[in-house]
């Protein structure tokens, strides 16, 4: 198993502490608002604040914690086994202010990077309507005006933390006719005029993260809130895009271990004609089935976060720790649903929300079949 520093288990069982008492308790309750509760977020965001966990693995030039990727990972780990939807929302925030963090100018890291460990939330804008998977087809674009701005119109959908976040990074054509290679990015704040916001989706599971369209109605963005230079957005979005899924595995890991808990203390004191229905093989089986599926997400979260916190390429890696965590994740809460029988299908009892929130991590940032296509392609090339 990976060996964390001295400094590394004391975040980690600070946030495990954390995420005891401040994000389980309400999990539930943002998922019983069926739609997003603005409410419950802002009490969260502030604890998350207070805690500097918001911007942990920022550098400390820019006010930010100095963590690896390591230590992201065991804060999105922790955080996920109280709450799926609250560790994506991190997963997201980071996802987008590290595109400025790996790709930004100096100008722009001293501006924006503080803003994201104080605490401002970003997001990132890649998906649309009609371009999900087929990230190179999609049709925001951005015009160079005379002066070196931009004027950009278009819009997004499915993006996560759109509605709370105070900056977005967006994904926008500067070149139609050169494919994924005519994409820039771009920062946009939320005040930005022609910005408008859709309203909060209701989705199966994740209630407690936002989720929003975007539309843009010739916003004027300055050249200096161009991120890379003008042609690079699809490559600064695909490596960003790395370190997102090794994310979703640590959601992965900590949600399926989430409901393990649950299904074990109910297999222990459950009982059926005189014994704990764990006596029974049929339900003892899963739990193997289930340990060893958890213990392989976990070697490969570790990992592939090394990999990253040593500036090595984990595209392969990163796309099949996702590809398998999700699979794995969502299958270890069917299971733990049948462990618990009728109660397990019973809000009650939590499992039934995790398998929903569960369903969301074999689409967000890659689906499944695309990450088949990555690896396969990388596999079969060498």
């Amino acid at each position: 198993m990976y060996k964390f520093t001295e400094e590394q288990i004391m975040i980690r069982d600070m946030v495990r502490e954390f995420t005891k008492n401040e994000i389980e308790p309400i999990d539930k309750a943002m998922d019983e608002t069926l739609s997003f509760n603005m409410e419950v977020y802002e009490q969260v965001h502030a604890k998350l604040i207070e805690t500097g966990l918001m911007g942990i693995h920022l550098p400390e030039q820019y006010g930010g914690g100095g963590g690896d990727a390591i230590t992201s990972q065991i804060v999105v780990n922790e955080i996920a086994k109280g709450s799926a939807s609250i560790a994506l929302y991190l997963d997201a925030n980071w996802l987008a202010a590290d595109m400025i963090l790996e790709h930004g100018s100096e100008e722009q890291k001293q501006k924006y990077l503080p803003l994201a460990a104080q605490g401002k939330v970003f997001a990132f804008g890649l998906t649309e309507a009609s371009a999900g998977s087929d990230a190179a087809g999609i049709r925001s674009v951005a015009v160079k005006q005379e002066d070196g701005s931009y004027i950009l119109n278009g819009g997004k959908a499915w993006i996560t933390n759109s509605g709370v976040a105070d900056y977005y990074l967006i994904m926008a054509k500067t070149d139609p006719n050169a494919g994924a290679k005519g994409i820039s990015v771009f920062i946009v704040p939320k005040d930005a005029e022609g910005l408008t916001i859709g309203k909060f989706e209701h989705k199966m599971g994740m209630r407690g993260s936002a989720t929003c369209e975007l539309s843009f109605d010739n916003i004027r963005i300055p050249e200096s809130d161009r991120v890379g230079r003008e042609g690079l957005g699809f490559k600064v979005a695909m490596i960003a895009l790395d370190g997102a899924r090794i994310s979703i595995g640590s959601i992965a890991h900590g949600l399926s271990q989430h409901a393990m808990e649950i299904a074990k203390a109910y297999a222990n004191e459950r009982t059926t004609f005189g014994k704990p229905i764990k006596a029974y093989q049929g339900v003892a089986f899963k739990f193997a089935d289930m340990y060893a599926k958890l213990r392989a997400m976990e070697l490969m979260v570790w990992e592939t976060a090394e990999l990253k916190a040593n500036g090595k390429k984990h595209t392969v890696e990163a796309a099949s720790l996702k590809l398998m965590s999700s699979l794995w994740c969502k299958e270890i809460c069917d299971e733990c649903i049948q462990v618990l029988g009728g109660n397990g299908y019973s809000a009650e009892f939590n499992v039934e929300r995790f398998y929903r929130d569960a369903k969301l991590l074999e689409i967000g940032e890659g689906t499944s079949e695309i990450l088949r296509m990555v690896v396969s392609g990388a596999y079969l090339a060498q």
